[in-house]
């Protein structure tokens, strides 16, 4: 059975979170039961099914927001929460 598709609002909802310097700060939930990206309160929280174990929520994490912002994943980096639920990606700007 495939994995259903990944819930992600538009990429426009997200760039609007994106501060002058690119920056995106994020909550994470690992292992979840499904893959999502949401808007809380003006805030964004993904959840992924990875497991918080040897950076593999993190790389999921990275994926899930690469995807939503319909981009490589090498251009996301992230700044700040490698180990942390809070995390802070650069995200590049509009092509």
């Amino acid at each position: 059975m495939a994995r259903p598709k990944p819930d992600l609002p538009h990429a426009s909802a997200l760039r609007a979170l994106v501060d002058g310097e690119g920056r995106l700060a994020v909550h994470v939930t690992p292992g979840a039961r499904s893959e999502a990206i949401a808007i809380v309160d003006g805030r964004v929280a993904v959840k992924v099914r990875a497991k918080p174990e040897d950076g593999k929520a993190t790389a999921a994490v990275l994926a899930l927001i690469a995807q939503a912002f319909e981009v490589a994943p090498s251009r996301v980096d992230l700044l700040r929460g490698a180990t942390s639920r809070e995390k802070l990606f650069r995200i590049p700007p509009e092509a």
